[in-house]
Formats: structure tokens, C-alpha cells, sequence
């Protein structure tokens, strides 16, 4: 059972978590609107489920932050125009955003370990997720032959 005090913390980490993905849900439209190429078809495609998993991940966090009683941030995590619409450049950025992702979880799952199973198993849920997604971006990032995992 969680303290008033851990679920004030758990609360805040959970509006970090909404704040993230949906700046996800930006990142991820916009970088479907920047590619060009022999390829665009199949990354734009990508870039929209990202987009819209985005959103479905900030709305799970808002019923998760209300089951607590805490009110949803409006805010948007950071965004960071860097002009770079290169596919390296867009996954490496992509790579970046995932890791930030997976720290909020983390950061989640730290509070409410053995305090609450929903959002425990809540947020290894999600670190199960966001670890694959990272897994899908490096691999992408390989060049192709390359075996060993992409190192930034």
C-alpha cells in the first residue's frame, strides 16, 4: 500500500510518464512529415504507430495518475527542433527519446515496487515495451551485416 507521501511521488512520476509520451506523439508526427526517399512509405508508416502508441501510453498513464486522485499535466515533455530529417539522424533522436521514455518508467516502478501490483506490474508492463522499442531502434540503426548492437 502506497504512503500519501509515495503517492504523491508516484503521482508526479506518472505526469512525467503522460509528458514524455506525448511529446513522443509530436516527435513522431513530425519525423513522419521530414522523410523523403525510396524508403519513406514503410518509415512513415513506422513513425505514425509510434505516434499513435504515443498516445494510447500518455492516456494509460492518465487513468493510472487519476486512479490515484491527481490531476493530468498539460504540459509536453521537451522538444528540440534540430533541423537533422536524415533516417540516421531521426532514429538516432528517436534512440534518445526511447531511453528518456524508459527512465520515467523506471523511476515509476522504483516508487511503487511491492507497494501496489496494478502499478507495479503497470510499469514493468511498459519497461517491457520500451525496452523492445529500444531494440527495434537500434536495430534499425545497424548497417546492414552488422551483428553487434548500434553504440551512439
Amino acid at each position: 500500500m502506497l504512503t500519501a507521501a509515495e503517492t504523491e511521488k508516484a503521482i508526479a512520476a506518472l505526469n512525467k510518464i503522460m509528458e514524455v509520451e506525448l511529446a513522443g506523439v509530436v516527435r513522431y508526427t513530425h519525423y513522419s512529415l521530414m522523410v523523403f526517399g525510396y524508403n519513406r512509405i514503410p518509415i512513415v508508416s513506422w513513425l505514425k504507430g509510434n505516434a499513435s502508441e504515443g498516445l494510447t501510453h500518455a492516456q494509460q498513464a492518465g487513468e493510472m495518475l487519476t486512479m490515484l486522485g491527481g490531476h493530468p499535466s498539460l504540459r509536453i515533455g521537451g522538444l528540440l527542433e534540430t533541423h537533422q530529417h536524415d533516417i540516421g539522424d531521426i532514429l538516432r533522436e528517436t534512440l534518445a527519446h526511447e531511453q528518456s521514455g524508459l527512465a520515467t518508467y523506471y523511476e515509476l516502478l522504483d516508487i511503487v515496487r511491492d507497494k501496489s501490483i496494478v502499478l507495479e506490474e503497470y510499469a514493468r508492463d511498459m519497461i517491457q515495451q520500451e525496452e523492445l522499442h529500444l531494440d527495434e531502434v537500434n536495430k534499425m540503426l545497424r548497417k546492414p551485416g552488422d551483428i553487434a548492437p548500434f553504440r551512439a
